[in-house]
């Protein structure tokens, strides 16, 4: 039987945020129902609100989650009612090309619930990247749904649902940062703060963390930034050089994602470094990078998609080591809010205010 609760919708482009009674199905094969503990505002959810990532409206907002499953559907062996778990927006199929070479991170088959989330009067509404956690439950694939320690606090937990496990991962898997390393991340918001918390977790010696808003320079020297540049008043690349004995850093980190920060991020790098994409950019923006300087300098450039990550292997384990006190995944979370403050919460992430506003449901 279908489940009425409250949800956050947004009708059409740069529209009203509104909260609305969404109607949840029961989980079919190989879905199951979550009841959402919290939910963090994304940046993404804005791109959305804003009609930048498609035109499928109305959307159903919110993707960065934890809750607690409360029923699933035929064929469902991952999860059970009960479990405490992170939602993942790649539920992995198993079955491509990349998951039959051992590769399931890179995934180019993955999944989301069959059925759909509608509003009372039968508008079928599109679940922000296949989540849509903005609500007190959520009808997704099992296999978006992670399971993980209980003794998290899922304001906390919910945040490898996206941003934090996207900066993260952009550092430990994707940019390979080992120890001695020396690691540069432009952009330091959410995103550019977990990189640089991965590079910190990963044991690299220098990290250099780069921004024109000193609030968030300070912030990453929270997370283990062992140099700071501003670099509305300096040239980083000189300065990332200059930190680096004049060779650049072994991996550049790009959390902005413009052509501006990609090509500082290019001729900071050390030969044969690797430079790390892991801020998005808009489908209109280009590069122009002479071919002889990317082949002389050698090395990689990589893109990141999501970290990199396999959930079920990084997310337990990055839990693991919050409850340990060794990742500070806590001090992402700037402020807790209700539902009614997601519009007020999306003004503060723009502005630079907060890292992460938490809606508890």
């Amino acid at each position: 039987m279908a489940t009425h609760v409250q949800g956050v919708v947004v009708r059409e482009p740069r529209g009203p945020v509104s909260i609305e009674t969404i109607v949840v199905p029961d989980p079919g094969p190989g879905e199951a129902v979550v009841d959402v503990a919290a939910c963090g505002v994304c940046h993404t959810d804005l791109h959305y609100a804003e009609g930048g990532i498609n035109d499928e409206f109305p959307f159903l907002l919110g993707h960065e989650a934890a809750g607690t499953v409360s029923a699933v559907g035929d064929g469902v062996t991952e999860v059970q009612p009960g479990d405490f778990v992170v939602l993942n927006w790649r539920a992995v199929c198993g079955q491509c090309r990349a998951c039959s070479r051992g590769r399931p991170q890179y995934c180019f088959a993955t999944h989301n619930a069959t059925q759909a989330m509608t509003l009372r009067d039968g508008t079928v509404l599109t679940p922000a990247l296949g989540i849509g956690a903005f609500a007190e439950k959520a009808l997704v694939a099992a296999g978006q749904c992670t399971k993980v320690s209980a003794e998290a606090p899922p304001e906390v937990a919910g945040l490898l649902g996206c941003g934090v496990m996207a900066g993260l991962g952009a550092a430990i898997n994707t940019g390979g940062v080992t120890r001695g390393d020396s690691v540069a991340v432009i952009g330091c918001g959410g995103v550019g703060a977990a990189a640089i918390a991965g590079a910190n977790l990963a044991g690299a010696h220098t990290i250099i963390a780069v921004d024109i808003d000193d609030r968030k320079l300070e912030t990453a020297r929270r997370f283990g930034a062992t140099h700071v540049v501003n670099s509305a008043t300096v040239d980083p690349v000189e300065a990332i050089r200059g930190l680096t004995h004049g060779n650049g850093a072994d991996v550049v980190i790009d959390a902005v994602g413009i052509p501006a920060t990609f090509e500082q991020a290019f001729y900071s790098r050390d030969l044969a470094g690797t430079v790390v994409l892991v801020g998005v950019p808009r489908p209109d923006m280009r590069i122009d990078l002479p071919l002889l300087d990317v082949f002389g300098r050698g090395g990689a450039l990589k893109s990141s998609w999501y970290g990199d990550c396999l959930p079920s292997r990084d997310f337990p384990m990055l839990i693991d080591l919050y409850l340990q006190d060794r990742l500070d995944l806590g001090s992402f979370v700037s402020e807790r809010i209700g539902l009614d403050e997601i519009p007020a919460a999306f003004q503060r992430m723009q502005a630079g205010d907060v890292l992460r506003s938490v809606v508890m449901l």
